[in-house]
């Protein structure tokens, strides 16, 4: 077995899948449908990370002292890196989609430092927007690995149609 390189010439890059890139349409999106990540837990570096990143030095995520004599008796991970790491689970990169909007986002439950969790998409329904693009809304639930719900929300996407003539009737 060699061990060298392929060195993939690059006038084919252009002809190799992008991964984790789709190209779905409006007509495409069943209602029902779901899809669940991968686990993925929570380091302390990558949460104090997230922290400096979006300036969040709230006590409760980055104070130990504090957090160990406040009410839930350990430091937090921050509720937007659980929604950003929660959504990113089942982030499918389709180039004919466009964020909306989310509606609905609640944090449920506390993740802690360490705590393991993983992302169920649900597709929930559709509609048409205007004559070039629908509108989709899809459900994520955030779980801990014990099965514990710690975030809801819900994203709403435009999304072009295949066809946009078919997309009318």
């Amino acid at each position: 077995m060699a061990t060298t390189p392929k060195n993939t010439p690059l006038e084919k890059h252009p002809d190799i899948p992008v991964w984790n890139a789709e190209a779905w349409y409006w007509e495409d999106i069943t209602p029902g449908r779901q899809i669940r990540s991968i686990r993925r837990t929570l380091s302390e570096g990558e949460c104090m990370l997230f922290n400096s990143l979006v300036l969040d030095m709230h006590p409760y995520v980055a104070d130990e002292p504090f957090a160990r004599s406040a009410q839930f008796g350990r430091r937090l991970v921050a509720g937007a890196m659980v929604f950003s790491v929660g959504l990113g689970l089942v982030a499918t990169n389709c180039k004919n989609a466009f964020s909306y909007g989310y509606d609905r986002l609640r944090f449920i439950a506390p993740v802690f430092i360490g705590d393991t969790i993983y992302t169920i998409k649900t597709d929930m329904d559709k509609a048409l927007k205007n004559d070039s693009l629908g509108l989709y809304r899809a459900s994520y639930e955030v779980f801990k690995d014990d099965g514990a719900l710690v975030l809801y929300c819900e994203h709403l996407q435009t999304v072009k149609y295949r066809d946009p003539r078919s997309a009318k009737t």
